[in-house]
C-alpha cells in the first residue's frame, strides 16, 4: 500500500476528461499521498474546454496551453508526456496520476512503472485493456461517483468482521458467485498470502489481486471495501485477529471436509 508521504503528479487530458471529475479523483488519490504537482493539458483557447476554467481555480491545478496544430492530431497527449518525463528525472516524486482514457498513455504508464514511480490511472469504462493493465491501479469514474453518493453513516464501524453496504450498483450474492472472474481472481489471491491454516491478510490478498489486474476495486460490484464483497459473496470465512497496530481482518477459503 502506498505511503502517506507519497508525493504524487497528477497529469490531465483536458481534452480528453470531463472536469466533472477532478473533484472525485483528487479524493481518491488523497489516500495515498499528497497532490504536490497538478497539471491539466489542453488547447484553452477551444470553447470545449470552458469548463475547466473553474475546476482550475478551485482545485489549484496549472493549466498548459497545447495548441491544436494540425486539424485531427491532438498535440496535448505530446506535451502531457514530455512534462512527465522530465518530472521523473527531477527525482523527487514517488508516484504519477493520469487522468485520461486515451490508449496512447500506454508506453507512458510502463516507462515510469520501469523508473520504478508508482502509476495511478483514471479513466473511463471504454478506456482500453492496454493502458489499464500498464498502471498499477486504474480507477473507473463511475466507481468515484458511487463513492461520492454514499452516506457519510457508512463510515461507522460496524460489529462482526464485515458486513456488506448496498449501495445502487450492489451485485447479488447470486451475480457475484457467478462472476468466475471475480471469485478465481480473489481465490489466487487469498491462496499466495495463506499461512498453514489456510488464512491470508485481507491487504495482503488485496494487493495480490490488484497485481493480477490493475481495475480490481470491490467498488467496481457496489461495495465499498475488498472485507464487504468478500463477505457478500459468502464463499470464504472472515475473521478479525488483534495485532500490534490494532485488528486485522483475516480470510480463507472454507476447509474441504
Amino acid at each position: 500500500m502506498a505511503q502517506t508521504s507519497s508525493r504524487i503528479a497528477v497529469l490531465i487530458d483536458s481534452d480528453n476528461v470531463s472536469a466533472a471529475h477532478v473533484s472525485n479523483v483528487l479524493a481518491e488519490l488523497a489516500k495515498y499521498g499528497t497532490t504536490s504537482v497538478r497539471r491539466m493539458y489542453g488547447d484553452w483557447t477551444s470553447d470545449l474546454l470552458r469548463g475547466w476554467k473553474d475546476a482550475a481555480n478551485e482545485h489549484a491545478i496549472q493549466p498548459i496551453q497545447q495548441f491544436s496544430y494540425t486539424t485531427g492530431k491532438n498535440s496535448t497527449d505530446s506535451a502531457l508526456i514530455i512534462d512527465a518525463m522530465d518530472l521523473l528525472h527531477q527525482n523527487n516524486l514517488d508516484a504519477f496520476a493520469i487522468v485520461s482514457s486515451d490508449s496512447d498513455f500506454t508506453r507512458l504508464a510502463a516507462r515510469l512503472r520501469e523508473s520504478g514511480a508508482q502509476v495511478f490511472g483514471f479513466g473511463e469504462r471504454k478506456t482500453p485493456q492496454p493502458f489499464v493493465k500498464a498502471c498499477d491501479t486504474f480507477t473507473y469514474f463511475d466507481v468515484l461517483r458511487v463513492a461520492e453518493g454514499q452516506s457519510e453513516t457508512e463510515g461507522r464501524p460496524k460489529a462482526g468482521p464485515a458486513v456488506a453496504k448496498e449501495t445502487a450498483a450492489s451485485r447479488t450474492k447470486k451475480q457475484l458467485r457467478g462472476d468466475t472472474k471475480l471469485v478465481n481472481l480473489l481465490r489466487a489471491g487469498i491462496s499466495a498470502g495463506a499461512d498453514d491454516d489456510g488464512w491470508a491478510n485481507l491487504s495482503e490478498v488485496g494487493s495480490t489481486v490488484r497485481k493480477q489486474s490493475p481495475d480490481f476495486d470491490s467498488r467496481n460490484w457496489g461495495y465499498s471495501k475488498l472485507g464487504e464483497l468478500l463477505e457478500a459473496i459468502g464463499l470464504f470465512e472472515l475473521k478479525r485477529v488483534a495485532g500490534a497496530g490494532g485488528t486485522n481482518l483475516q480470510v480463507r477459503m472454507p476447509p474441504k471436509k
